[in-house]
């Protein structure tokens, strides 16, 4: 890891919900709102910002864990922020608290977890689950 890979690194994305952000089971929209799913996705893309720059060459971050609660709804066509933030390096894992907003209203929160691991492990790793047997 590059050096200032520390708690507090903030990052943000930002996003209109679609349609195409909207829960839907067997193709039918149960509801125009942004779906759990889709939050969890632009947490995770937060959280890919924080440590991308600090990432050595011959590393590569993997998702390991997200943990949120939704709390509340944002309709079609509202403006989205989702902000991640560093809270703990440990071994080989980074941690972000994970937040959704509309506004001053909070949507959804959690954590999300990074496993830093040599390109060369991890290139090992899906080999080995290549093999099916």
């Amino acid at each position: 890891m590059k050096n200032g890979f520390v708690p507090g690194i903030v990052r943000e994305v930002r996003a209109v919900v679609t349609d195409a952000m909207c829960p839907a089971f067997d193709g039918v929209v149960v509801h125009r709102v942004y779906s759990t799913w889709s939050m969890v996705h632009h947490m995770e893309i937060a959280a890919r910002r924080v440590l991308v720059e600090y990432l050595d060459d011959d590393e590569e971050g993997v998702g390991a864990r997200v943990c949120v609660d939704h709390h509340s709804p944002a309709l079609v066509g509202t403006c989205v922020t989702v902000r991640a933030e560093l809270t703990d390096v440990r071994h080989n894992r980074a941690v972000c608290r994970v937040t959704a907003w509309d506004g001053d209203r909070l949507l959804g929160e959690g954590e999300q977890v990074q496993v830093i691991l040599k390109k060369s492990k991890l290139k090992q790793v899906f080999e080995g689950s290549d093999k099916r047997g």
